[in-house]
């Protein structure tokens, strides 16, 4: 049986009264592209921050690819990366100075090491920014920095805290190219993110924390699967002048919201779907046209948690 790559253990964290982790227990398999979702103070950030090392747990136990955070922090923070939220600025080195010596740190120089920075700084489109100062950079840019900072030991386990936050779309995608190539490489990706779309499309794993607690655990199709609804968006015809409060109570319960792509009701999973069509028929409903489909990632993270990403 495999080492996880990342093992949390009734990981217990405790600010005076404030319990901002209660007793989390789970595992991260090696290789796997893992989501730690929650809303703003779920506790995800002192998740992190206590396997990093930043913050000592006040009782149970780490460890990153079998080594304790604590009692052998330095091959944990060897096998980890971490790019965190908060963005770079240094006044005095290069951004190829700056990963120069961020990789001396972990021991690592010469012409295999020099070779690797060069690689980052292409990957990342930096390459010609390697002669920069971080207040030349832009904030997209300086979190490219932070990327290839946290890449430059070459780390089994890399930590993504909200990697995309503020980013343009081309920025975006190109973070999402490259970690998909760390991950087909055999790199384990824990990603925090806001943006539930992505996580959808990238996590095959995900947790869910809301208050210190973890409210969920699963594969992210299986998540989505044992959502109990599933979604009908109905759209009416260009004259059909729709009004929520003329509709029947049985849609009314059913109702979600209007916009430009028409109306969204949320059914049962097991309700024939020849119901709602007679409900919309005798509530004189004109439809021109409609589509149904399975529950997203927001909406069974907005079902466990009361919050909206």
């Amino acid at each position: 049986m495999h080492t996880p790559a990342v093992s949390f253990q009734s990981v217990h964290k405790q600010y005076g009264e404030l319990s901002a982790l209660k007793s989390i227990s789970f595992d991260v398999r090696p290789g796997c592209f893992f989501g730690l979702l929650g809303p703003n103070g779920a506790g995800k950030s002192t998740l992190i921050n206590t396997m990093a090392g930043l913050v000592k747990p006040t009782s149970g136990t780490i460890q990153v690819n079998g080594h304790d955070v604590v009692k052998d922090y330095r091959q944990a923070r060897r096998t980890l990366g971490v790019v965190p939220q908060e963005l770079i600025s240094d006044p005095f080195f290069s951004i190829q100075d700056l990963l120069t010596i961020q990789g001396g740190y972990f021991g690592l120089k010469g012409r295999a090491q020099a070779k690797w920075i060069d690689e980052l700084l292409s990957r990342l489109a930096l390459s010609d920014k390697r002669n920069a100062l971080t207040h030349e950079l832009s904030g997209g840019m300086k979190r490219r920095v932070l990327i290839a900072m946290a890449l430059v030991h070459q780390p089994q386990v890399l930590v993504l805290d909200e990697p995309t936050a503020g980013v343009d779309v081309d920025l975006r995608k190109t973070l999402w190219e490259f970690t998909k190539d760390l991950h087909k490489k055999g790199h384990t990706i824990i990603l925090t993110t806001h943006y539930l779309e992505e996580a959808e499309a990238l996590c095959e794993e995900v947790a869910i924390l809301k208050s210190g607690n973890l409210k969920a655990l699963e594969t992210t199709s299986e998540l989505i699967s044992r959502h109990q609804y599933r979604y009908l968006r109905v759209i009416p015809s260009a004259t059909h002048q729709f009004l929520v409060n003329q509709l029947p109570v049985v849609l009314q319960q059913r109702y979600v919201e209007q916009d430009v792509n028409g109306v969204l009701f949320r059914l049962e999973k097991d309700m024939p779907l020849n119901s709602m069509l007679g409900w919309l028929s005798d509530a004189g409903f004109d439809v021109q046209d409609l589509t149904s489909r399975n529950a997203t990632l927001e909406e069974v993270f907005l079902d466990l948690t009361g919050e909206v990403e």
